[in-house]
């Protein structure tokens, strides 16, 4: 049997294509291919008439055989060549590049989207080939990969291909004409989480908060800056959980606490999370007075008998609001000092009330981090050691944290 050539091949991942059973894995990349995401959907685009745009979205299809006369032998099936899905998405960045002036929103919608699709077309190929090279190792080996995070030996091609999307994605999103919005926020997020490359995700993040806002004045474009404190600058916490999960899946400390930092950190989150969650009690809380005293007057006036109105008012008044704010001083405390949700990162003694309120989802981002780098089960925890290990206890401790409080660990207290 003539042997197949390794260039019309293309890839590792196409060694089986001449096997008949390739035609399913060939059906359902397509799809994934040609199907459009929520994310895409979301952003309502319109069309525009840009030349490039018609060809944004050209990620190279798979060629299907012609229809010709049945025979006996089944005609050969080529899969996708991931080096063809790089250079799809490199000459859609270098087009949209080459744009005069501030792009149009709908123009890096359709630039992000070529990436994500073809993101979605290697990540089958890559978590196979990733699968057998998990299976050639040996299991110590696998054990200690999983505990260091390194990742098992791939293909080149498919590798550098995963790379040159994700610098691509990179490149479009950070150029000085783009304005990052929500919506290509979570985009790129999801871009690098299909990848599996968190390297990127701090700095962009960073930038959502501090970008610069292109403007035409005067036919010149000019770059406003932006109050990086403003609440309307904070990351939403989904697309933070999703950005820090996907450090945690890469084993990526660096990049997990850059996400914590640039996310759950600023002050812009703190500011959205008050005007959230603090407007409603806030409202109730001034309008308590007028209530309290329309049930102390109702009760001097239909309830009683034995005293004047006027007395019978202000003992109404004192008593309700003495019940009220008693009753919900020690509801508060209680909602603000309860400790289930803790696991492994507690509140350093003394940490007041309030800042253990605002800071209480970086809190559990650190608690997530904690628990993907140290051991699993819960009576081991206090036993790790290493460089890493060490560090994060000594950042948190920065952070008015505790790694691992004795009086709070299992059979401690």
């Amino acid at each position: 049997m003539r042997r197949a050539n390794p260039r019309q091949i293309g890839s590792v991942c196409q060694l089986c294509a001449f096997a008949p059973a390739q035609v399913a894995n060939q059906t359902f990349i397509r799809r994934t291919l040609l199907s459009q995401t929520r994310h895409v959907r979301s952003l309502n685009a319109r069309t525009v008439g840009v030349r490039w745009l018609a060809t944004a979205t050209s990620v190279p299809e798979p060629t299907s055989p012609q229809p010709s006369a049945p025979t006996n032998s089944t005609p050969p099936v080529e899969l996708l060549n991931p080096a063809q899905l790089a250079k799809a998405v490199e000459d859609t960045r270098d087009k949209f590049l080459s744009t005069d002036g501030i792009p149009a929103k709908q123009l890096t919608a359709t630039a992000l989207g070529t990436c994500l699709r073809a993101a979605e077309a290697l990540q089958p190929l890559v978590r196979r080939a990733e699968a057998q090279a998990r299976a050639s190792t040996s299991k110590l080996m696998a054990l200690g990969s999983e505990r260091t995070g390194a990742k098992p030996l791939i293909n080149a091609e498919l590798r550098e291909s995963v790379n040159k999307i994700s610098y691509s994605a990179y490149t479009i999103i950070s150029q000085p004409n783009v304005d990052i919005t929500p919506e290509f926020l979570e985009l790129y997020v999801v871009i690098q989480a299909t990848l599996g490359r968190p390297e990127s995700l701090p700095a962009v993040l960073e930038q959502f908060a501090t970008k610069a806002r292109p403007v035409v004045k005067n036919g010149i474009i000019q770059y406003v800056r932006r109050n990086p404190n403003s609440a309307v600058r904070a990351i939403e916490e989904g697309v933070a959980d999703m950005a820090l999960q996907t450090a945690i899946d890469a084993k990526n400390l660096d990049s997990a606490l850059g996400i914590v930092e640039a996310s759950f950190s600023l002050t812009a989150f703190k500011r959205q999370k008050l005007l959230k969650h603090s407007t409603a009690p806030a409202l109730a809380l001034t309008t308590l007075p007028f209530g309290i005293f329309g049930l102390a007057s109702g009760y001097a006036a239909y309830w009683q008998n034995t005293m004047d109105v006027t007395t019978a008012t202000g003992l109404g008044v004192a008593g309700i609001s003495g019940y009220f704010f008693v009753v919900g001083s020690l509801g508060m405390i209680a909602k603000l000092s309860h400790k289930d949700q803790m696991k492994r990162v507690t509140w350093a003694p003394g940490t007041p009330l309030r800042y253990r309120w605002l800071r209480e989802e970086e809190r559990a981002a650190l608690d997530k981090i904690a628990c993907a780098w140290g051991f699993k089960e819960p009576w081991r925890h206090g036993e790790e050691i290493g460089p890493e290990w060490e560090g994060l206890k000594e950042y948190m401790g920065y952070r008015q944290m505790i790694l691992d409080r004795v009086e709070f660990m299992d059979g401690m207290s």
